[in-house]
C-alpha cells in the first residue's frame, strides 16, 4: 500500500526527486537533505508501513532487505570497515519526522554515545 500524503510514498514512487543510492522491487536509498554526519542515507520500504512498531511477523525478509541494503550502501560509501549506525526511531519523541518506516545508515565520523 502507498500512502499519497506520506512524502517518502511520494519519493519512493519517483514523484518529488531524491539522491538515490539504491533502488529494486523492495526498498529505495536515498541521501538525507539534511545529514547528521559525513554519510547519511535513508533506507525505506516501498511499501507504506508508519514505524517499526507496525511492522508484522510476515515483514521480517522486508526488514532483512533493508538491514542488507544498509550494509551494502555502507559497503558503497567507503565506512564499512570502520564502522557505521544503522537507526531507526519510532514516534515523535524519538525523532521520526516522517511517518514512513526508515533506517538512517550513518558514518563517516565517529559516533558518540549515547545519541541524541
Amino acid at each position: 500500500m502507498v500512502s499519497p500524503d506520506c512524502l517518502f510514498c511520494r519519493i519512493a514512487a519517483g514523484e518529488l526527486p531524491s539522491s538515490q543510492v539504491h533502488a529494486d522491487d523492495q526498498v529505495i536509498a536515498f541521501r538525507d537533505i539534511a545529514p547528521k554526519a559525513p554519510v547519511h542515507v535513508l533506507v525505506i520500504p516501498r511499501r507504506h508501513i508508519p514505524s517499526a512498531a507496525d511492522l508484522a511477523v510476515d515483514d521480517g525478509p522486508l526488514l532483512s532487505r533493508m538491514v542488507a541494503v544498509a550494509a551494502e550502501v555502507a559497503r558503497h560509501e567507503g565506512i564499512a570497515d570502520s564502522g557505521y549506525r544503522i537507526v531507526t526511531n519510532v514516534g515523535a519523541d524519538a525523532g521520526q519526522s516522517v511517518a514512513h518506516l526508515h533506517l538512517h545508515v550513518l558514518g563517516g565520523r565517529r559516533m558518540t554515545w549515547p545519541p541524541g
